[in-house]
């Protein structure tokens, strides 16, 4: 592989047998890094996968020249989180970069919701990025207090559905809101370490939205058209987050759906209006409506209305 901007560099990425996950594996290497290609080997309905898609792409990696391992572990185990920070460490010599990819989905409107969906998409999507993270956070400290320079990422994965909302997925939204969350909190915490944190939320035909958004991430007729939802598209802007030249860009968002990305914008404070003391309940709703005719209107949630 000929050199690219992330030549040198060691990444880790989970979920990365299929879908995004596979594009970013693939399109990292084709930039210079050495990939942790990590997939726990499931179907969507938690079944174990008949092929080993994680051996897949670091084959096809190693076919055009670059280097990679696979890894198995599940990414909300604590544990298993460890090993595949430690098996990059151990075969490579260094991490620069983890992408946190990993997800599933439970889709069901939320009266429907069962305690068993709940808890394993949050499991997934939120500790799953909690954990690998958490020990790539101690391995770039540790180096830190050791005297060495870090110049680590933390790419993590939300969705428009964990900024805006998504009617039927209700444990998804909520966990990738945590994820938007959790970013922020990194950024703020891990800057003094030379780590950055962003998130990106795209939009791209994979196995968890084809049979919910179908129209939308449906193939064009025509072979030479651009395909707006090829997850390839997403990869990138991640192989560029994972780059030296991203250094200085920490706690952003971003969104990224074919050729365009931009830059989420968050919460904000928003008007005020100061009684000067306790409110009467009375008084709060001319001052609440006040206060969101002044507003701009919400972003509507998808699926909505």
């Amino acid at each position: 592989m000929s050199d690219g901007i992330c030549e040198g560099r060691v990444v880790v990425v989970t979920g990365a047998g299929r879908g995004l996950g596979r594009d970013h594996a693939l399109e990292l290497a084709r930039q210079g890094a050495r990939v942790v290609v990590n997939d726990f080997g499931r179907e969507l309905d938690g079944t174990p996968s008949p092929d080993n898609p994680a051996h897949e792409v670091v084959s096809e990696i190693a076919a055009s020249g670059g280097e990679a391992v696979a890894n198995g572990d599940d990414v909300a185990d604590w544990d298993g989180a460890a090993a595949m920070v430690g098996l990059a460490v151990e075969r490579f010599g260094r991490l620069d970069a983890v992408v946190n990819n990993a997800g599933v989905v439970r889709d069901r409107m939320f009266a429907n919701a069962t305690e068993e969906e709940w808890d394993l998409v949050v499991r997934v999507h939120l500790k799953g990025h909690f954990a690998p993270a958490r020990h790539a956070a101690a391995h770039w400290r540790a180096q830190v207090k050791a005297g060495e320079e870090v110049d680590g990422r933390i790419i993590n994965t939300t969705s428009g559905a964990g900024l805006m909302g998504s009617i039927g997925q209700a444990a998804y939204s909520a966990a990738k809101a945590g994820i938007a969350g959790l970013t922020l909190v990194q950024a703020a915490e891990l800057g003094r370490y030379g780590v950055t944190a962003n998130a990106l939320a795209p939009s791209a035909r994979t196995r968890m939205t084809e049979g919910v958004f179908t129209e939308m991430m449906a193939r064009p007729d025509d072979p030479d058209a651009f395909d707006a939802m090829d997850p390839a598209n997403v990869s990138p802007l991640v192989a560029w987050l994972a780059s030296p030249d991203s250094a200085g860009v920490t706690g952003r968002v971003f969104e990224a759906e074919g050729g365009k990305v931009s830059v989420a914008d968050g919460w904000q404070h928003g008007a005020v209006i100061d009684n000067g003391a306790r409110w009467d309940p009375a008084d709060l709703g001319a001052a609440v409506r006040e206060l969101i005719a002044e507003g701009p209107p919400p972003a509507p949630v998808y699926g909505g209305s």
